[in-house]
């Protein structure tokens, strides 16, 4: 076997080889000699058939697969030599010899990426700033009051609409007097100040009592979604046929136990309310940390990723985009997925796992048992029966694996933490947990 390796790109590579067809001949005779001893065929008893007839009929399959494996071996033994990590599936070209070339030998070209060579930059230069927040009665009391709110109950009052409180209403929609689609419906029930309908709506009801009229005209914004309204002044008549104001429940003994205490005990509430925020906390401090931690590894390890590896990636995001859009009742058929969406996302990913590969075994940043544990124990504190949820993910090999694979990315987040010039920044709790509108 001859080889010749040339390199066309940082990534790519191109090695010719060339095997020797007595070796592909030799192959052939052994596939067709195993084959003739099962094969069928009418008049012959089974292993009787003549070696002239199998070939004939199988011929052309032994010698496929025999090139196959011939094309197979040669590229790995050249892997294995010239220790090359490759990244995908080779593609393999023939080369067609001259009209004077030798042909006792097949030549081909395999071409084909490698893993890039990474050695991870140090963050010491790079500057993360880590959240603050204590959890206190403050934190308790807006949790408290968020909780209330979604049980609100309503509460029909002989009064005139309000902020806050929820209405029934006919209402008929007309555009050059003629109703228009989508402008009726009978007992339709909203809260004013809730967003469901535009404002100008809104106000028009404000004031209204059980039993009043009203007809107005409105103009839809520019950027109304149905285009057949857009910019268009149209004519409303409202029938205000019910007013309830919010009730929220107080905050004692019946309602600790809707949430789940069952003797009713206030200060038990807020005790596990507390600590299921301080688990929520830290939890969405660690996912700020790791965003900043992953665009900091990219911005120190400028690297170039194989194409094969993108692609596959690439795949994977859009079949699980197609499984998402099943799960939510969507026939993934309906909208087409196309792979390109995904490309970015895919080489982001792809090199960070190649940059976190390489720092995990430098680092030796890898996830020991007792760090699993750990992680597992914690998340089952959230649910019922916490040994229940330890038991689930012991059971099979995968479902560990997925805590580990946390594990690694926390341990990754400690050390660029450790080693990056880290500040502490205190937060709000709005801003942490996304209520700051």
């Amino acid at each position: 076997m001859q080889t010749n390796q040339e390199s066309q790109s940082a990534l790519e590579r191109r090695i010719d080889m060339s095997v020797p067809m007595a070796t592909i001949e030799q192959e052939v005779a052994v596939r067709l000699k195993r084959l003739a001893r099962s094969v069928k065929m009418p008049g012959f008893r089974p292993g009787k058939v003549p070696m002239k007839l199998v070939e004939q009929t199988h011929g052309a399959q032994a010698r496929s697969e025999a090139i196959g494996a011939a094309v197979e071996k040669a590229f790995i033994e050249q892997v294995r030599e010239q220790n090359l990590r490759v990244a995908g599936y080779p593609r393999i070209e023939p080369k067609q010899p001259e009209n004077d070339a030798n042909t006792d030998k097949l030549e081909f070209t395999a071409v084909f990426e490698v893993y890039p060579e990474i050695v991870p930059a140090e963050l010491k230069d790079r500057e993360i700033e880590r959240p603050v927040l204590e959890v206190g009665d403050a934190e308790v009391d807006k949790t408290l009051e968020v909780l209330r709110k979604q049980r609100t109950t309503f509460e029909a009052l002989d009064k005139a609409a309000e902020d806050g409180d929820r209405v029934t209403v006919d209402f008929t929609g007309r555009k050059d007097g003629e109703p228009f689609e989508g402008g009726q419906a009978q007992d339709y029930a909203f809260v004013l100040g809730g967003g469901v309908m535009l404002k100008a709506f809104e106000d028009a009801v404000l004031g209204l009592k059980a039993g009043e009229h009203k007809v107005f005209d409105m103009t839809f914004p520019e950027d109304y979604h149905a285009a057949h309204l857009a910019g268009q002044t149209v004519q409303f008549e409202v029938h205000l046929k019910k007013v309830e104001a919010p009730r929220l429940p107080e905050i004692d003994a019946d309602f600790a136990r809707a949430l789940g205490v069952a003797d009713g005990d206030v200060a038990k509430l807020r005790e596990e309310v507390k600590t299921s925020l301080q688990r929520e906390v830290k939890r969405r401090i660690q996912a700020r940390l790791k965003e900043q931690v992953m665009e900091a590894l990219l911005a120190a390890n400028p690297i170039e990723v194989p194409k094969a590896l993108v692609e596959a990636e690439a795949r994977q995001l859009a079949e699980n985009a197609k499984r998402d859009l099943e799960a939510r009742g969507i026939k993934a058929k309906d909208i087409p997925v196309n792979t390109s969406w995904f490309t970015d996302q895919a080489v982001r990913r792809v090199k960070l796992g190649l940059i976190m590969a390489e720092l995990v075994k430098s680092k030796d940043l890898h996830a020991k048992p007792e760090q699993i544990r750990a992680l597992i124990e914690e998340m089952a504190q959230s649910y019922e029966d916490p040994a229940e949820l330890v038991r689930w993910y012991y059971a099979q090999p995968e479902r560990l694996a997925q805590a580990e694979a946390v594990v690694i990315e926390d341990n990754v987040v400690s050390w660029a933490v450790a080693e990056a010039k880290t500040t502490d920044k205190a937060v709000s709790f709005d801003e942490l947990m996304g209520n700051a509108a």
